[in-house]
């Protein structure tokens, strides 16, 4: 399949169609009595059995004439929307909320303000007990123009009380706004950067944070703003590498949807995002009992019958679900037992390959490669680094990149093959000096495996001491440590150290941290 192929709309959207949606589609079109052989038709039963969007072969197959071909794609197009919209499975409150405003609007064209304002008012109850406060406004805005035409004598408190919650309404989604705008900025951040590097990125983002955070009262939020604001909080805590705060405000996001399970199916994305960060926090803490127990919780809770998924929800389903079964074996090294998740996820990832981007398929291979550097498997460790750094097109994650990087000199090495290292150190030196990204751990990682080819075979085991050494200064360094979140460098020289499997110090290290 070539760029072009991938990026046809409509071609995507009718390979995205269930079952079911083709099936509905069709009766759809027979409902609006049109031929089944129209050319719209004839199109789609041609894209439906392609494999890829291919324009000559259209054009060739006689369906549709080539200046034809842009419009009769666009109705398709439309087309199909219209009958996913009418589709079951995709009617939701926001929809309902939609169709009673376009239903008002029409009999207020048509003079028929009393049917109007009935209808807006029980759509405005929906929209506020669902939280959908720009819908509510928007519904206000339409009964002040009506009230304004349609006389009775109750219009002068009719007219106050609506002013009065137009400006309430406005005023919590401004709050809405300025909390998911600066949510967002933040979030970008850390997919482009990640964490803060030095005290002056803190202190940018810090600031930044408290000069576009609104003044509320946490008492007068509703779900939606309080929603916002634990992401805008958790997003700057992550950025500062404050696990423990993370913790707290995913737990509040997570905690918010359970006292509004309303909410859930409303807003499955956001829920299973707010346990993505929940897991992942407790993660970088390292409890484990905590995260087994918040994992099964999750896993319970996403595959009960009463969980709505559609094509994006069950993607992100995936995703998270895999991504912290891996996770729960890198808290106490028990690699040799994650390698078991590999094959069964690299097989649904193969059936999710259209609905997941890039990114996160690089994070899967930087885990695969983890588990197999922990199991000691190091040329299978290389071949998904291989993975990460081939991919010339990636531009997300630097740290990501950087740390696959870091990783695979480590795997070279311990894999002996030697003759690779000056190259791989070069290459690897140069790409961190462009990046901008080189931490203290990274430059002596790299002064150290440049200095090895010096090193006498009796004399290595005291530099593996001396680089410990070195390293172990950085552990709880407030920026430093943050490379240890990636790669667990320390313990990989203990195992150099005293002889035994990386694995077996994580574990002995994870005890004795719980057992204190």
């Amino acid at each position: 399949m070539t760029t072009k192929d991938q990026k046809d709309n409509l071609f995507s959207l009718v390979k995205s169609l269930t079952k079911s949606e083709k099936r509905q589609f069709k009766l759809y079109v027979g409902r609006l009595g049109v031929n089944s052989d129209s050319k719209f038709m004839k199109l789609f039963s041609f894209l439906d059995k392609a494999k890829g969007y291919n324009e000559t072969s259209i054009i060739k197959s006689g369906i549709v004439k080539k200046q034809q071909l842009a419009n009769v794609k666009a109705h398709l197009y439309k087309q199909i929307l219209i009958s996913l919209k009418l589709n079951p499975s995709h009617q939701n409150v926001r929809l309902q909320i939609r169709e009673q405003l376009d239903f008002a609007s029409i009999l207020y064209h048509k003079g028929l303000y009393k049917q109007s304002l009935k209808i807006l008012d029980k759509a405005k109850e929906l929209a506020i007990s669902y939280e959908e406060k720009n819908s509510a406004f928007e519904i206000v805005e339409l009964e002040k123009v009506i009230e304004s035409q349609y006389i009775t004598r109750s219009i002068s408190t009719r007219a106050d009380e609506l002013a009065i919650q137009a400006k309430e309404l406005s005023s919590l989604n401004v709050i809405a706004s300025k909390l998911s705008n600066l949510s967002l900025q933040l979030y970008s951040t850390i997919l482009k950067t990640g964490y803060v590097k030095n005290e002056k990125e803190s202190q940018m983002v810090t600031k930044y944070f408290d000069d576009r955070l609104p003044k509320i009262n946490l008492a007068k939020l509703g779900f939606r703003e309080k929603l916002w604001l634990y992401k805008a909080n958790l997003w700057q805590s992550f950025l500062l590498q404050d696990f423990l705060n993370c913790y707290k405000y995913a737990s509040r996001w997570v905690d918010l949807f359970h006292q509004n399970p309303s909410m859930i199916n409303l807003n499955p994305v956001f829920y299973l995002k707010g346990n993505n960060y929940l897991l992942e926090s407790l993660f970088f803490i390292g409890n484990k009992p905590k995260f087994l127990k918040k994992l099964e919780h999750f896993k319970a809770t996403v595959n009960n019958s009463k969980f709505n998924k559609d094509e994006n929800v069950s993607s992100l389903v995936f995703l998270y679900t895999n991504f912290h079964s891996i996770n729960q074996h890198f808290i106490d090294g028990s690699f040799e037992e994650g390698l078991a998740l590999i094959p069964q996820i690299e097989k649904e990832l193969n059936q999710f390959k259209d609905r997941i981007d890039p990114h996160h398929k690089m994070i899967f291979y930087y885990k695969f490669a983890s588990l197999h550097f922990g199991a000691g498997n190091n040329k299978a460790c290389i071949k998904y680094l291989d993975k990460i750094i081939s991919n010339k097109s990636l531009s997300m994650r630097e740290d990501l990149l950087c740390f696959s990087r870091v990783l695979n000199l480590v795997a070279h090495y311990e894999a002996g093959l030697d003759y690779h290292l000056e190259t791989l150190l070069r290459s690897t030196y140069k790409f961190l000096i462009k990046m901008n990204d080189l931490y203290e751990v990274q430059k002596e990682m790299i002064k150290f495996i440049r200095g090895l080819h010096d090193i006498y075979p009796h004399d290595l085991k005291n530099a593996f001491k001396e680089l410990h050494k070195t390293l172990k200064t950085y552990e709880d360094h407030p920026y430093e440590r943050r490379a240890f979140l990636y790669l667990d460098i320390i313990s990989w020289l203990e195992s150099k150290i005293e002889n035994k499997p990386v694995g077996e110090i994580i574990k002995v290290k994870y005890l004795a941290k719980n057992a204190s």
